[in-house]
């Protein structure tokens, strides 16, 4: 099922919510308005290898790859 980032006007708040069909409603977590803008993101993708993998994030590891910004990368964020 679709999850969508939208950025509440009034609030600014920025927010992801899971959109089943087309009666739901995206409505601002933090002040419950609906006068929301769906905002551009990057789709999520699976990583690829010979079972579907890689080692790093298998069932129950955690991989920490970065947000994709230089400096950015296992574990480190240039953000921080």
């Amino acid at each position: 099922m679709p999850l969508y980032e939208y950025r509440c006007e009034p609030c600014d708040y920025t927010f992801e919510a899971l959109i089943r069909n087309d009666s739901d409603v995206a409505r601002c977590p933090k002040c419950g308005n609906v006068e929301v803008a769906k905002q551009f993101s990057v789709p999520a993708s699976s990583p690829t290898g010979t079972l579907g993998y890689t080692p790093a994030s298998g069932p129950g590891l955690t991989a920490f790859n970065g947000c994709g910004k230089p400096g950015c990368g296992p574990g480190g964020c240039a953000m921080n």
